[in-house]
């Protein structure tokens, strides 16, 4: 590591089985990379296939311009959370940066870190928390569905596709549907 880096920590996941989690990650340099409908699809798709495999329950979600909200409970101890990110974020890097190279686009400078690396999303864990009470499950619920609508992209949080918001309004939108929740 030289001198003018910063030092990264390490983010320590702590593993509660049967807990809920809410975890928020961003875009490199939090730039407006999945602002198409088209690159939302595609995070779609990974979120899809990593659900697949890692067998997850999926309660809540939204893809926002430059970050994610997810509202999920892993399948512990076969499938940490690392894994499930890991199932999710990799595809959806490889696609869109794989397609922007085909494209020659310009966005490919801004995304090239310090030390020449080409990211599409910001280092470190972002977000990750245990959720520990319907109270604070409810919470982060209502803060994801409602993140569109405090950006000012709709105005009701069904109105925003890429989200759980429209299935929990009875509007069946795209092919990622909630699970059904948990009794708290």
């Amino acid at each position: 590591m030289n001198s003018q880096s910063p030092p990264y920590r390490r983010r320590i996941r702590r593993e509660t089985p049967g807990h809920a989690r809410f975890l928020t990650f961003s875009c490199f340099k939090r730039l407006p990379l999945l602002r198409t409908g088209a690159t939302r699809d595609i995070f779609e798709n990974a979120v899809l296939e990593a659900r697949k495999n890692c067998h997850f329950q999926l309660y809540a979600w939204v893809v926002m311009p430059n970050h994610v909200h997810l509202l999920l409970k892993p399948s512990l101890p076969d499938h940490p959370i690392a894994t499930v990110l890991n199932q999710i974020k990799q595809p959806v890097a490889k696609t869109i940066l794989a397609e922007w190279r085909r494209l020659d686009a310009g966005v490919l400078p801004k995304l090239t870190s310090a030390r020449g690396d080409v990211r599409f999303w910001q280092r470190g864990g972002g977000i990750d928390r245990n959720i520990y009470s319907k109270y604070e499950f409810v919470q982060k619920f209502n803060y994801i569905h409602l993140n569109p609508v405090k950006a000012g992209l709709v105005e009701r949080p069904q109105d925003w596709r890429w989200s759980s918001a429209p299935a929990y309004a009875g509007v069946t939108q795209g092919r990622l549907q909630p699970d059904p929740l948990p009794t708290l």
